[in-house]
């Protein structure tokens, strides 16, 4: 069963180090668990990387970054909320001056979000005690500026997140920023003016000592490094079709890059326009590469074993590839191609044993069969569109459709089986965190902590 649990002795410490560097040993852990708790009747041995003792049992408690410990969706988390509205199971909630897209995160006591009061120059990374709500301070930049974006894209689209230490928040044109948990500047980096007409939505990614970006869209779009420490740049490069000629250009990554581990060193996967490119996340230096996209890639790259996911936005196709080799991939491990009949995709999907689930942007729900790309079903869900990405959580799925209602749904590959449906009935473009048996929501009018009431 999907909620099954590894039977431990006792937690282990394996959070990052007083120098800021993550651990390997512990991302390898949580990605273990997450293979180990998915049903054992549908996993291949190619799906199976690491055995680990039951033992070792990593803390399921803070929630780092957009999307969780490994930026894949999945949580640890047990004994979340299942149900709750506007009267029911809400700790608090915090009045918002500003819409925003970005998605909250969590280091111990504090939550995290960026943000951009409506009408305000300002670029805001804002602190909230976890307890009540209470806003401990705020920090950021002004830009005064003209930012172009979307009215669907509010500024300070871009998560925040942390090594347990420090935070890192990307401002868009108004640089990338480092602060202490009680909100002193470590440093910042100029990176350049974001130039799209859609905006911004990649968040940072912090691998060991290093601070990784997908700077863009747009006419100035790069991928880069850079120290955690200080902010100096240790490496950059622009990927082949990357970079638009002009800003009206349907073109573009809002992809926030994942990082997969392969033998002994991890990769850092990237969908870019027309291409999935996997490359050293300490050198940028290429790995290999697979073909089959399209200009557009909004969703982040998904992990299934040793085959990676990658989906295009704007109806575009969706790929499979084996990661295993160097140079281009397209002709030798990719392993299937969706190319014609997609939806809008902007939400990335979760995997759970060999299938794969999302929400697409319509608000149409997609099974598919990782190994064969077959689409095992679909359906429609809530009759509300959505760009939050769906999270495997305690047994089950969650995701939020932009009405503010969080669907929840078995992790089912014969068929769609939803569990419930909590409605707040507020706009949200976020995906919610999960920290403590506590959810955290970002919607456009308020920031929510779910909690079941003792």
């Amino acid at each position: 069963m999907l909620n099954s649990r590894i039977p431990a002795s006792g937690p282990v410490d394996l959070r990052p180090s007083e120098h800021g560097q993550c651990s390997r040993l512990r991302d390898a852990l949580v990605y273990a668990r997450v293979l180990v708790r998915t049903p054992t009747t549908v996993i291949a041995a190619a799906f199976c990387i690491w055995i680990i003792p039951a033992s070792l049992d990593a803390a399921a408690d803070d929630w780092l970054q957009w999307r969780g410990p490994l930026g894949t969706g999945i949580s640890e988390e047990t004994g979340v909320p299942q149900k709750w509205s506007q009267t029911e199971n809400i700790r608090w909630k915090v009045k918002l001056d500003g819409e925003g897209n970005s998605s909250p995160i969590v280091v111990d006591s504090k939550v995290f979000i960026t943000h951009a009061p409506t009408g305000s120059a300002q670029r805001e990374l804002r602190c909230c005690d976890r307890s009540d709500g209470t806003l401990l301070w705020t920090k950021g930049a002004e830009y005064s500026e003209k930012e172009i974006t979307h009215q669907t894209n509010p500024l300070c689209a871009s998560s925040p997140v942390s090594d347990g230490e420090r935070i890192v928040a990307w401002f868009g044109s108004a640089g990338l920023y480092c602060y202490d948990l009680n909100g002193e500047q470590r440093w910042k980096v100029e990176t350049g003016r974001v130039d799209h007409i859609w905006g911004y939505g990649s968040s940072p990614v912090i691998y060991q000592n290093l601070v990784l970006l997908n700077f863009g869209p747009g006419v100035n779009s790069y991928v880069a490094a850079f120290s955690l420490k200080d902010g100096a740049e240790v490496w950059r490069r622009t990927f082949p079709e990357q970079v638009s000629s002009k800003h009206e250009e349907y073109r573009g990554s809002w992809s926030t890059p994942v990082i997969m581990p392969q033998g002994n060193s991890e990769t850092l996967l990237l969908s870019m326009p027309d291409r999935l490119w996997a490359v050293s996340p300490l050198t940028g230096e290429d790995r290999w590469s697979c073909g089959g996209l399209s200009k557009l890639l909004y969703t982040s790259p998904l992990i299934a074993g040793d085959v990676v996911v990658s989906m295009a936005g704007y109806n575009g196709p969706a790929i499979a590839v084996r990661a295993e080799g160097t140079g281009d991939l397209t002709d030798s491990k990719r392993v299937w191609l969706h190319e014609k009949g997609n939806p809008q995709r902007v939400g990335s999907g979760v995997v759970v044993g060999e299938h794969l689930y999302i929400l697409n942007e319509p608000g149409i729900a997609w099974c598919i069969h990782i190994p064969t790309g077959e689409i095992t079903w679909k359906e429609r869900l809530d009759g509300a569109s959505s760009w939050s990405s769906m999270t495997a959580v305690d047994g089950h799925l969650q995701v939020t459709t932009m009405k503010g209602s969080t669907i929840l749904l078995q992790a089912d590959p014969t068929a769609c089986q939803v569990i419930g449906i909590n409605e707040l009935g507020e706009m949200t473009r976020a995906t919610p965190a999960y920290s403590n048996g506590q959810i955290f929501i970002r919607t456009y009018q308020h920031l929510y902590c779910i909690e079941e009431s003792q």
